[in-house]
């Protein structure tokens, strides 16, 4: 109460209102310096459809601030004080539609409102009856957190999360935040552009907020601010990366708000490998289980390109390792085109260029315009290869049949496995070399045999997996084979006898 003196001064026309103007610019002068306007504010980046005063001052250099007022809403537990008034005083249950049965002036909608803003409303609403209401508006126990996440999630969907630690007003109260909301939707694929991450919030009973949040922060610098708490009704929209980072990838499936890191991927391969499909990857996991699944023991690697390679029989002679491609389907319906070359990860050891797969990838092994032979020779002992290849082996040598060779063995290599021409009787000249293809046809062509020359396409090529060499008969052997076939059954006749007169 201002006192009768100060009273009688303010009344004066003149004095009274040049000292109230002054007192005015004091206070707009204190709450600009302040920052704090006294209306809800939208700082840079954010969509404000209440046309509220931008605050230019923001609470904080790494995020745009956000609205944190818990607004009231169906399921709040809330005890309504009516001071001096005791029989007027009760806890309510918000109703679905918000709207609370009071003692004396009935039914008043709460939906929306703040804790404080309800008070003023009831009080407002009371002063009819009362004179001077005295109003507090307690929270209870609030309501679960319900939130809708969409974008480049695992499981986009609508949520419930719950509080934790204390109630009501307590400050102990814990209210879940973004991460916990995309831990529950099975975190971020490996799609998502995590630096551009929007959090839409309600304000009011009509208006709307979104913010921009960059939660590669929390990778980097683990800067927890950019892990807001929620209230209910946000939306978090996880976007589609527009470019593909191989390095930053790899950080992103070691989050804790990233995909499963032990749940295996369904992906498929085709091109250069020795057994193109759908495979099973899991982490840690080698080759070794039935065709299509992975198998061996259980490790700490990760579900890479270079395992689902491995599961697929390796690459083949034929591979372009510096051109692999992989396509990732993204919530948007489109597609990621990834581009990795292996030669740099065998010859600088950048890892990165291993890309760590997720569900529904697939992997491109295309196929080499030129093989440079030594470096197919460098290929054929990386992990990449499979440790063998079958060739088979008919004909004029001395050990016909399959034999199992190093990947990228050439033709005289794998006639020695062998055990070489069979001298008296192999044509040395030119062997036929018959091939399965990818698409199920067979060639056959001759191979006119040179091996001075080294490794080349024409004269002693690099095999493949499943070729079939057939070396022929030399003419002298023909010939000879053709009289024997002929005599033979004169031999036949003469072996018959010999056993009659032997027999006596």
């Amino acid at each position: 109460m201002l006192n009768t003196g100060l009273l009688k001064f303010l009344t004066q026309p003149i004095l009274g209102v040049a000292l109230l103007t002054a007192f005015n610019a004091v206070v707009s002068s204190a709450s600009l310096a302040q920052g704090q306007p006294g209306f809800p504010s939208t700082q840079p980046g954010f969509t404000n459809t209440q046309n509220f005063p931008q605050n230019t001052q923001p609470t904080s250099p790494d995020i745009q601030a956000v609205d944190t007022n818990y607004l009231l809403g169906g399921g709040d537990l809330i005890r309504v004080n009516v001071f001096e008034v005791p029989e007027y005083t009760g806890e309510y249950q918000v109703p679905p539609g918000g709207a609370i049965n009071l003692p004396l002036i009935g039914s008043v909608p709460v939906l929306g409102l703040t804790t404080e803003q309800a008070a003023d409303e009831i009080a407002r609403r009371y002063s009819r009856f009362l004179k001077r209401p005295l109003i507090s508006v307690n929270l209870l126990s609030p309501r679960p957190i319900n939130v809708l996440v969409a974008g480049e999630v695992t499981r986009p969907g609508s949520y419930t999360l719950s509080l934790s630690g204390g109630a009501g007003n307590n400050p102990g109260v814990q209210y879940p935040t973004v991460l916990a909301a995309l831990t529950t939707a099975e975190g971020v694929t490996l799609a998502a552009d995590v630096t551009q991450v929007k959090l839409r919030r309600k304000i009011g009973r009509s208006g709307e907020q979104t913010v921009t949040l960059n939660l590669k922060d929390i990778i980097q610098t683990g800067n927890g601010a950019q892990d807001l708490t929620l209230r209910d009704g946000d939306t978090i929209i996880v976007p589609t990366a527009t470019t593909f980072n191989v390095a930053e990838a790899r950080n992103l499936f070691a989050a804790n708000f990233a995909a499963s890191q032990t749940t295996p991927r369904t992906v498929a391969i085709i091109g250069e490998v020795n057994r193109p499909g759908s495979y099973l990857v899991s982490p840690g996991t080698t080759p070794g289980g039935q065709e299509g699944q992975a198998g061996g023991a259980a490790g700490t690697g990760l579900p890479t390109v270079s395992r689902a390679i491995q599961l697929a029989g390796g690459i083949t002679s034929q591979a372009d390792i510096r051109n692999l491609k992989l396509r990732r389907p993204t919530r948007t319906g489109t597609e990621q085109t990834v581009d990795i070359n292996f030669w740099q990860l065998l010859q600088s050891g950048d890892v990165n260029q291993d890309v760590v797969l997720q569900d529904g990838d697939t992997i491109i092994v295309p196929t080499a315009t030129e093989i440079n032979p030594a470096e197919a020779t460098q290929l054929a002992s990386t992990t990449l290869s499979p440790s063998t290849i079958q060739v088979g082996v008919v004909g004029e040598v001395k050990k016909p049949g399959a034999v199992d060779v190093r990947p990228n063995s050439s033709l005289n290599q794998v006639i020695l496995a062998a055990g070489g021409f069979n001298d008296s009787r192999a044509r040395t000249t030119t062997v036929d070399l018959i091939r399965l293809n990818p698409n199920g046809s067979v060639t056959k062509r001759q191979v006119k045999v040179d091996f001075s020359q080294g490794i080349n396409e024409q004269t002693n090529p690099i095999l493949r997996n499943n070729d079939v060499v057939v070396v022929n008969r030399s003419k002298i052997a023909q010939a000879g084979d053709a009289v024997g076939t002929f005599f033979n059954p004169i031999g036949t006749v003469f072996g018959i006898i010999r056993s009659i007169f032997t027999g006596f």
